[in-house]
């Protein structure tokens, strides 16, 4: 009789397991053939190289059976430089795209609510304090552009590159700063140095011809563009982690068939876990590629300095952005701004953004 009632159970449990891959099945085959453009972030890092493009241009053609495909291009390959791809999906010239939330920092601080500098030391505080803020984004960007945020990704932490010895924060003082966003710049600026707007690409002749003498970007991502070749010295301490925020063209997104939607949006939150896991992982293989160490796998091995980081200098990291950054940022954020922040991310880290 036990070996009836087992085999019983077990026809039952297969049967169920037929049932949800015919069901399954039956879900790719009803979405419409859709075919899609899609503009990805810089195409020599790994974010493009490894999740995105392969994403696009694999997974979801793949997974929904062929009813879904896409074609993408990294905007760097467009001549673009990151900061017009919102306004051009706001236009309806791109459907869906991605960029740098710094970048668009000048359009509206809102952009630069989720990597103030000094916010998120590791990357499970990131994530808190992405995942708090991206229906605050979601919200704004439908309301005032016509966008939809689809998802919110990192790069690996933020951190100094230089090309002469830097031992501590207070070795700011006097250098030239290539910064990715306002607040980066404002923290630079809070020991005495210059922030400076350069676009990711011309980083390295900057770096060679003496016009920084500094450079801020994720661990690896400085490998992967080369860095190590006109910067020898890193100073371990995560400034930021550089969000990417992917989007929609809300009138494209709301063409397109509900269970493409339904389907899009599953895949990307997978998508999204994939990278926000990934940053740890690449923030410590910069180091040790950087370094030259035999447990870099993901980059190339240099022969960098990486300068390990004071308990002092935490804390001043610390004082920085409850002094000079989140003020400086909160006097610039209009309307419900400040209020939305101290609603969301304010209560992830436990700060209170106040306007004056």
């Amino acid at each position: 009789m036990m070996n009836l009632k087992k085999l019983a159970q077990g026809a039952v449990l297969a049967g169920a397991l037929v049932a949800g891959l015919a069901t399954a099945n039956a879900g790719a085959q009803d979405m419409p053939q859709t075919k899609l453009k899609v503009v990805g972030s810089w195409g020599n890092l790994t974010m493009y190289k490894d999740y995105e493009q392969p994403f696009w241009t694999k997974e979801i053609e793949q997974k929904s059976k062929g009813a879904v495909s896409a074609e993408i291009t990294p905007f760097n390959e467009m001549g673009l430089k990151g900061a017009e791809i919102f306004r051009l999906m706001r236009l309806g010239v791109i459907d869906i795209g991605s960029t740098v939330l710094g970048y668009v920092a000048a359009d509206d601080a809102r952009n630069e609510a989720v990597d103030l500098a000094g916010l998120s030391p590791d990357v499970a505080t990131a994530r808190k304090v992405s995942d708090a803020y991206k229906p605050v984004l979601d919200k704004f960007y439908q309301e005032r552009f016509g966008i939809k945020v689809l998802g919110i990704y990192p790069y690996s932490a933020q951190v100094l590159y230089c090309s002469s010895p830097i031992k501590s924060l207070a070795d700011l003082k006097g250098k030239k700063v290539r910064t990715g966003n306002r607040t980066l710049a404002e923290f630079v600026e809070a020991f005495g140095g210059t922030g400076v707007t350069l676009a990711f690409s011309e980083v390295v002749p900057a770096l060679q011809n003496k016009v920084v003498d500094c450079a801020i970007t994720g661990t690896l991502s400085g490998n992967s563009a080369k860095w190590y070749e006109v910067a020898d010295y890193m100073y371990a301490l995560p400034l930021g982690w550089s969000h990417v925020m992917l989007a929609a063209n809300s009138k494209t997104w709301a063409k397109l068939d509900p269970k493409v939607q339904a389907f899009l949006q599953t895949e990307i939150s997978g998508l999204e876990n994939r990278i926000w896991d990934a940053a740890a992982k690449e923030t410590q293989q910069g180091y040790e590629c950087n370094a030259g160490k035999a447990d870099c796998t993901m980059g190339t091995k240099a022969k960098m300095t990486v300068v390990p980081v004071s308990d002092a200098d935490k804390a001043l990291l610390k004082k920085a952005l409850s002094d000079t950054v989140l003020p400086k940022w909160a006097a610039r954020c209009q309307g419900d701004c400040v209020a939305t922040f101290n609603d969301s991310i304010g209560k992830v880290v436990g700060l209170t953004a106040k306007t004056n």
